[in-house]
């Protein structure tokens, strides 16, 4: 199979299948100063430039410093670019691909409050590269790569668009009257569940001001009102209240509380900073049992849940020779064992996940995509090493969904 063939097929392969994206990193820096969760991945194609950059075999280090020199691509399910950061061309592994990828900047307004703005590049399936798009505040992408969820700049927006992301159009807008400001594709694309609140979740209010190293600074307010889970092929939905949990518990100073779907897509769970961490609920809203099959997932690992429901996305766990994550039981909690890399974002496949993976001079911010597998101490790099600065176009945040 030639490079366009390979390109050609894997985009035809990708627009037939769908599973979740999430909302990226960027909105856990938001949500509890971190709440690492992104969504999982689908490979696909890329260009000549992309397979030859992987083929060539140029000399990278794992997260122990050894030359790991990956293999040529011979299936079209590995596509990397250790080259490019932020990236300019399609990368992926296994059954997951980097749908697009975005950068903040904090603007700072006359009153003293502060808006965390976005820019998102988003993936062209055309031509297999991302391109900037800078007309929404909040962009899911939907499993296939093929449409986006997307809201307006102003939040809480009043109407939910589904992009094309091959044209760059929205081709339809649902309202959402009581205000959206997040939403997520359920593991099939069937469903949206949308996010409603009172205010915007990426505005620091001065006058909710906060002591932050002896100076003060403005502070998001939790302000979530409930959900409206729509039907993606009709576009009808209906709205149910579920107020931030801090209403119920009394706890709690998190802006951003987006809900999920269950790893089954049969429930939505929102992140709790005391056991179990994750509270779920029914699609009308009430509280359920955390289903068995995710009682030890964590809300804060992006990867979560392996897609046989194998294994579970663990926290960092520790320095030692090589950074490394924990691959845990989700059922039962135990840790199974350690995976090279400093946070897990995605599974690729039943095994292979892809991770932020940090250089050789131990920056925990000097990061680069890297892929890691179960049972292995293997590193392959994906991407090139983002910038350790907190803000600009060199701290990018990636997309994932699965095709």
């Amino acid at each position: 199979m030639n490079v366009e063939e390979l390109v050609r097929d894997s985009l035809k392969e990708m627009a037939g299948r769908t599973q979740p994206a999430s909302a990226n990193l960027a909105d856990r820096v938001f949500v509890l100063r971190r709440r690492r969760r992104t969504r999982r991945i689908a490979v696909v194609a890329a260009s000549a430039a992309a397979v030859a950059a992987v083929a060539v075999g140029v000399p990278l280090l794992d997260a122990g410093g050894r030359d790991v020199r990956p293999a040529a691509v011979s299936d079209g399910r590995v596509v990397a670019h250790p080259d490019q950061s932020p990236p300019r061309d399609l990368i992926g592994a296994g059954d997951t691909v980097m749908a697009g990828y975005r950068t903040v900047k904090t603007v700072k307004l006359a009153n003293k409050d502060w808006i965390y703005t976005p820019t998102y590049r988003l993936l062209d399936p055309g031509s297999g590269t991302y391109k900037k798009d800078d007309r929404w505040s909040f962009v899911t992408v939907a499993p296939g790569a093929r449409t986006a969820a997307v809201l307006e700049r102003e939040l809480p927006a009043t109407r939910v668009g589904l992009l094309d992301l091959a044209s760059g159009e929205v081709k339809r807008w649902i309202p959402v009257p009581q205000g959206a400001g997040g939403a997520a594709f359920s593991p099939d694309g069937t469903k949206l569940a949308v996010t409603t609140y009172a205010k915007n979740p990426d505005r620091a209010f001065w006058s909710a001001k906060v002591d932050v190293n002896n100076k003060m600074e403005p502070q998001g307010v939790p302000s979530r009102t409930g959900f409206t889970l729509i039907d993606v092929a009709s576009g009808t939905g209906q709205w149910h209240k579920l107020p931030f949990w801090k209403d119920k518990y009394g706890m709690g100073d998190n802006a951003r509380t987006d809900l999920e779907f269950s790893h089954d897509g049969k429930y939505l769970w929102e992140p709790m900073s005391q056991k179990p961490f994750r509270q779920y609920h029914a699609f009308d809203g009430t509280d359920v049992r955390t289903p068995a099959a995710e009682k030890y997932v964590s809300p804060y690992v992006d990867a979560g849940l392996s897609p046989d429901g194998k294994y579970a996305a663990g926290d960092f766990a520790g320095h030692g020779k090589v950074i490394a994550s924990a691959i845990v039981d989700p059922v039962t909690g135990k840790m199974i064992t350690k995976v090279p890399g400093q946070q897990l974002l995605a599974w690729a496949d039943g095994k292979r996940l892809i991770a932020w993976g940090i250089g050789g001079d131990g920056n925990e911010f000097h990061q680069r995509l890297v892929l890691v597998t179960v049972g292995s101490d293997k590193v392959q790099p994906i991407s090139g090493f983002r910038s350790p600065k907190f803000e600009g176009a060199g701290r990018w945040e990636p997309l994932f969904t699965t095709r």
